[in-house]
């Protein structure tokens, strides 16, 4: 009686975590939508971090993805006697190799590591940029300069690979590349540059199964898939236009030209609420289109092309992706204003320097330590948990009312000082009611079960 009470008792417990335990196998999540779906995570910040484990790595603004017990991360090491330049936007040749580790979940143990050389060419040279891709027992990454692998993730060997600049003679973007590849049936979705802007390739051999768009310069958004009417499109925003695609042809539906002006900062993901399809850009600010199976128009578009903190009006993003929930838009602008926007006309409803400044500093007067302000936004049962740039974990309420942080804890030194001051740039993962974070010298678990 005892032992079928006991077997009861543990099928129990592992069909619970079964239930509510979830992967992040890839950029913004299993949905890629950034939302945290998981339940019976803390309701109360904790005063300090509770650390399942600390493992060192090397540098990148590669966040982690985590999927069957593993996390992978991709960082880079300088090759011996090479230095960084001082001038962070310096185009210095600087010797190193990437690498892409899997390590166990529980354990925090790096159990492979595969490498491979990598001159870089760009600013901000720290490392790769866009986080792995785990799916069907393989993992895919893109490095900085442009290095595509798919790899096995039981051992680590390699599979196949490419290399878009010897490849497809892709010029380097000035950041590198940073588009995080996406994966569509047999199809990884990749920005390219150079010969095609954007590829897919066959998952399994890296054969090229299409191409489409040309433009000049591939700028850096993740490319994603929305159901749009009756048909779902692949939207690809280049720095010339938005464009909607047939994911399984690579035949363009429609394009919006959105010509950026300086640097080419097509970066956060595009949102869609229902019809409405939104981007938002550094230096052009926003754009809101109502999209249909094969048509585009605009509904708004921001009034100014100034990023500083008195001339824009609207949503002028570098980094993060918006949120957009019940007709509002949430998003972090230029000089790090977290800002709440109505969907359907711009309008600001209001803003706050609260959640991309360090704990206990004034919401007051903006500055210039405060450009490129950053803070990614994970929506979780009701709330919203937001990672800022000096390593703190948030937890806040968004809504049309105006932001309520409910706590915060720092969990990870800012320790990349490529920025005007130290900064970290990863997006976390969220995963086994964890969260899992790195910056330039570690990646850490940090549990946030509910207890």
């Amino acid at each position: 009686m005892r032992t079928l009470m006991a077997t009861f008792l543990l099928g129990v417990v592992l069909l619970s975590s079964a239930v509510y335990a979830d992967d992040w196998p890839q950029w913004m999540g299993p949905q890629r939508d950034g939302v945290w779906r998981e339940n019976d995570i803390v309701d109360k910040m904790p005063a300090e971090p509770k650390y399942r484990w600390r493992t060192k790595i090397g540098a990148g603004y590669a966040g982690p993805a985590v999927a069957g017990g593993k996390v992978y991360a991709h960082d880079r090491v300088l090759a011996e006697n090479a230095k960084q330049p001082k001038n962070s936007f310096a185009r210095t040749a600087v010797l190193g190799k990437e690498r892409v580790h899997r390590i166990d979940a529980v354990s925090g143990d790096i159990e492979w590591s595969y490498d491979y050389d990598s001159e870089y060419t760009l600013s901000y040279s720290s490392g790769p940029r866009c986080t792995p891709l785990i799916a069907g027992g393989k993992v895919y990454t893109l490095g900085a300069m442009g290095r595509l692998c798919c790899l096995d993730a039981t051992s680590g060997s390699l599979i196949w690979g490419k290399d878009f600049v010897k490849e497809y003679d892709a010029p380097v973007p000035i950041w590198g590349f940073a588009a995080h590849p996406l994966l569509d049936g047999n199809r990884l979705v990749c920005l390219v540059g150079g010969d095609a802007t954007v590829v897919a390739f066959h998952k399994d051999t890296g054969k090229e199964l299409w191409r489409s768009l040309e433009t000049s310069s591939v700028g850096y958004c993740p490319p994603v898939i929305y159901q749009v009417g009756s048909r779902r499109q692949l939207i690809i925003w280049h720095p010339e236009a938005i464009n909607g695609l047939d994911p399984e042809t690579g035949k363009v539906l429609w394009s919006q030209p959105f010509k950026l002006h300086q640097s080419a900062l097509s970066i956060p993901m595009p949102r869609l609420d229902g019809d409405k399809l939104f981007v938002t850009s550094f230096y052009n600010g926003p754009m809101l289109l109502r999209v249909t199976d094969g048509t585009a128009s605009v509904v708004w578009k921001g009034n100014s092309n100034k990023e500083t903190a008195d001339k824009t009006d609207k949503l002028h993003s570098i980094m993060p992706t918006p949120i957009i929930r019940d007709g509002h838009i949430y998003g972090v602008c230029s000089y790090g204003q977290l800002r709440c926007l109505k969907l359907d006309t711009g309008e600001r409803v209001w803003e706050s320097m609260k959640a991309s400044r360090p704990a206990n500093t004034p919401d007051a007067k903006i500055g210039n330590n405060d450009r490129w302000g950053n803070a990614f936004i994970t929506p979780q049962g009701g709330r919203d948990w937001l990672f800022n740039e000096h390593g703190e974990l948030i937890l806040a309420k968004l809504t049309p009312s105006g932001y309520d942080e409910l706590g915060r804890m720092k969990i990870l030194k800012a320790d990349n000082n490529m920025a005007m001051h130290p900064v970290v740039w990863s997006h976390p993962a969220y995963a086994g009611r964890c969260c899992f974070a790195r910056n330039d010298s570690e990646i850490v678990c940090v549990d946030l079960a509910a207890k």
